[in-house]
């Protein structure tokens, strides 16, 4: 595998997993957020995720493992691999509480609006760790999908940029309500974010002396997986509870639109 391949995967893994250090930054110039953008955006960050998962991720795993196992037998590795992506992220979910997951939904204002107390900087304190958990297996997947195919790749760090970003508001801001303290909050912002590229490099290390075809078919299916529960579990309804509902289809309808053009014109 080439040096250059892998230091481009590595630096859209670093870039995806950084914005939530914008998101940080941004936490401190609005005390308000813009609905609007957050429903479309995030909802074009699923259309992005579920499209390229469904149609490309998937039947590229199904097409690899097919070829050595044969029709039947390969299309139940891919689907088993598959379930077994989306039952992980389920379970990460399942063991961080709901009250300090970033995943669950909780509006922007709504967390400015929190007093000051210890409870609000452990809530923020907690978001951090919730999401260096979650950004392991996410990291994995965004630097695997760039090695296979690096324009995949790119749509896919998109997409899980713009996720990061909210992510990034929910650590920042209570840690901040509580000290004061724009440096500390910022830095915890960032650091969570620092998880998706170690993900990336812890996985891909562990993996690469057993990579061949079935392992990767295996992963890339398993990553499809990883990012239609991430869609579906977080990035639609908070787009839709945000409070814009045609606003965050259009989006969804857009990411797919978009990804769609940019595999034809690629293919």
């Amino acid at each position: 595998m080439e040096k250059t391949t892998l230091l481009s995967a590595f630096g859209i893994t670093l870039i995806a997993g950084l914005s939530t250090g914008l998101g940080g930054a941004l936490a401190f110039h609005s005390k308000t957020s813009n609905k609007k953008f957050l429903s479309i955006t995030l909802g074009f960050s699923a259309g992005v995720m579920i499209y390229v998962s469904m149609i490309e991720i998937f039947a590229q795993a199904k097409t690899t493992l097919q070829h050595i196992y044969g029709l039947k037998l390969g299309y139940w590795y891919t689907t088993i691999a598959f379930f077994g992506g989306i039952i992980v992220m389920a379970l990460i979910d399942k063991l961080v509480p709901e009250k300090e997951n970033p995943h669950e939904f909780r509006d922007v204002k709504e967390i400015y609006e929190e007093p000051t107390s210890e409870d609000l900087k452990r809530m923020g304190l907690f978001s951090a760790l919730a999401i260096t958990i979650h950004n392991f297996p996410e990291g994995l997947a965004t630097f695997i999908s760039t090695l296979q195919d690096p324009s995949l790749g790119i749509s896919i760090g998109i997409a899980i940029a713009i996720h990061n970003i909210p992510e990034g508001i929910a650590v920042a801001v209570p840690i901040y309500f509580s000290t004061g303290n724009k440096k500390q909050a910022f830095k915890y912002s960032f650091l969570s974010g620092l998880s998706e590229p170690l993900g990336a490099l812890i996985g891909f290390t562990l993996l690469r002396p057993f990579i061949n075809n079935t392992l990767l078919g295996m992963v890339f299916s398993f990553v499809a997986g990883i990012m239609v529960y991430i869609s579906l579990d977080e990035l639609l309804p908070t787009a839709e509870k945000y409070g814009y509902h045609h606003h965050a289809i259009y989006g969804l309808i857009g990411g797919m639109a978009i990804m769609a053009l940019s595999l034809l014109l690629t293919s």
